[in-house]
């Protein structure tokens, strides 16, 4: 029977640190949950973002995934080094900023990532996923956000949630909510509700540049309240592509559907 979380962190003297976005899971029933939600099967390599004192990364060790996880606040080495005792070969620690891992290198292709990520670097990380080449190196991503980042991941054209952001998640993947997992799960409570996302890539449509469809939502939803005959005034071509689409642009941003973006994308791409 593993030691209790509570205990393991308090023997190595760890509390979580503000500045690093640290909120600890202590509840290994909860844990095991998360680490289902990829259904990786056995030997299946997984890619954890700040395992902090390893209780994610246990429970995933426990259903037979290999394991490489990247800590950042060395405070936390010393209980993730008792695990590589513990599960010879199957998990490999590297200490430093996940932001300066190069991945392919450290981790393959075809891993799921699974991570409680610090709440100040997880939407840049979950960007950095989403970009590039396609298909990505990664095979699925499940990830714990703040509740109201995880509704824009998902959220559908005319919420108030929907934005770049669910745009950038859905256009060539598949976003869903897996999880809800409330405040007092935490240690300590953060201030709102979290949940976990699962995320698995989708066919990239054709003839589309994603740096172009980046820069079309930029520009629509960095002035959200205007017509898009306003806010895509910025982007060549824009205005002159919509009557083709059957896109009026008398919309708002928050109107228009990610294949419509994708559409007006691959129109200009094709024009350029």
């Amino acid at each position: 029977m593993p030691e209790p979380l509570r205990d393991l962190i308090a023997r190595h003297g760890l509390q979580a640190t503000k500045s690093l976005g640290q909120n600890f899971i202590l509840d290994r029933q909860l844990l095991a949950r998360i680490a289902a939600i990829p259904g990786a099967s056995e030997n299946a390599t997984v890619y954890v973002v700040g395992p902090g004192p390893g209780g994610l990364t246990r429970a995933l060790l426990d259903t037979g995934a290999r394991v490489v996880a990247v800590e950042r606040d060395r405070r936390c080495l010393p209980a993730l080094a008792e695990l590589e005792t513990e599960f010879p070969g199957r998990l490999r620690i590297i200490s430093g900023d996940a932001l300066d891992v190069d991945e392919r290198a450290e981790v393959g292709s075809g891993a799921h990532i699974v991570a409680n990520l610090p709440y100040n670097v997880g939407t840049a990380l979950l960007l950095r996923w989403l970009s590039g080449q396609w298909p990505p190196w990664w095979t699925s991503l499940t990830l714990m956000f703040q509740r109201e980042v995880a509704e824009r991941i998902v959220a559908q054209p005319g919420s108030e949630h929907y934005g770049r952001l669910s745009v950038a998640s859905q256009w060539r993947a598949t976003p869903r909510i897996a999880l809800a997992v409330h405040r007092s799960a935490f240690v300590p409570p953060p201030k709102v509700a979290s949940a976990v996302v699962h995320i698995v890539p989708a066919p990239e449509p054709a003839g589309v540049d994603p740096h172009l469809l980046e820069r079309l939502t930029a520009a629509a939803f960095g002035q959200r309240r205007k017509m898009l005959r306003s806010s895509l005034k910025a982007v060549p071509g824009a205005l002159d592509a919509l009557p083709a689409l059957e896109i009026d642009s008398q919309r708002r941003a928050e109107t228009v559907s990610v294949e419509e973006y994708v559409a007006l994308a691959r129109a200009l791409s094709e024009a350029s």
